[in-house]
C-alpha cells in the first residue's frame, strides 16, 4: 500500500469474511429506534466503496445504498452536503421514507428518484465523503475504504471510461480536476 503524501498509513490490517464484518458494524451501529442504522462508506475515487456497498448489502438483508454522485449529480463535486442532509439524511432519521429528486436532475434531463424505505434494516450512503463533517451527526457509523494511490486511478480511470464513454486524455483530466 502507497498512500499520498502525507497521508497518514493506516493498518494494521487483517483478514475478516464479509459476514463477520457487516454484523459488526450492525452491533456498532446499534438499533436505533424507528429508523434504519446509517452506514457511510468513503474513502478516494476508486478505493473499492461502491464494491463494498454492493456486498454489503448483498449480506445484509433490507439494506439499501444511496450513492453520493446521485446526490451530487450534476450539481456540485463536492458542495451536496446540504442536499444529503434534507434529502436523504433527516427523512430517514425522522423515520419517513425517502422519495427524493436532486434539484439538478429534472432540469438536467434525468429522471426518477432516489427512493428509500424508513424500514430498511441499514442504508449504505456510499461516495467519497459520504462521512464529511456536515453529515456526520446523522451517521452511526463510518468505514473508511484505504487504498493505493495509483491503484485507485488506474481503476478509477478505467471506470469513468467505460462508464461515461470518454477516452482516456478526458478520463485523466476529470481524475486530475
Amino acid at each position: 500500500m502507497f498512500p499520498e503524501p502525507g497521508e497518514p498509513v493506516a493498518g494494521p490490517w487483517r483478514v475478516e469474511r464479509l459476514d463477520v464484518l457487516a454484523r459488526s458494524l450492525l452491533d456498532v451501529a446499534g438499533d436505533p429506534p424507528s429508523r434504519p442504522r446509517i452506514l457511510a462508506v468513503d474513502g478516494r475515487s476508486g478505493s473499492g466503496k461502491t464494491t463494498l456497498a454492493d456486498r454489503l448489502c448483498q449480506v445484509l438483508s433490507g439494506t439499501a445504498v444511496v450513492h453520493t454522485d446521485d446526490v451530487a449529480w450534476a450539481h456540485s463535486r463536492f458542495g451536496w452536503d446540504d442536499l444529503m442532509l434534507a434529502g436523504i439524511l433527516e427523512p430517514l432519521h425522522a423515520g419517513r421514507d425517502v422519495h427524493y429528486q436532486p434539484p439538478a436532475w429534472q432540469p438536467n434531463g434525468r429522471s426518477g428518484y432516489i427512493d428509500v424505505s424508513a424500514d430498511a434494516s441499514a442504508v449504505v450512503i456510499e461516495g467519497v465523503g459520504a462521512s464529511r463533517r456536515q453529515v456526520a451527526h446523522l451517521v452511526d457509523v463510518a468505514i473508511w475504504v484505504q487504498s493505493d494511490v495509483d491503484g485507485a486511478r488506474r481503476r478509477g480511470v478505467r471506470r469513468d471510461m467505460v462508464d461515461h464513454g470518454i477516452d482516456e486524455p478526458v478520463a485523466l483530466q476529470n481524475w486530475d480536476d
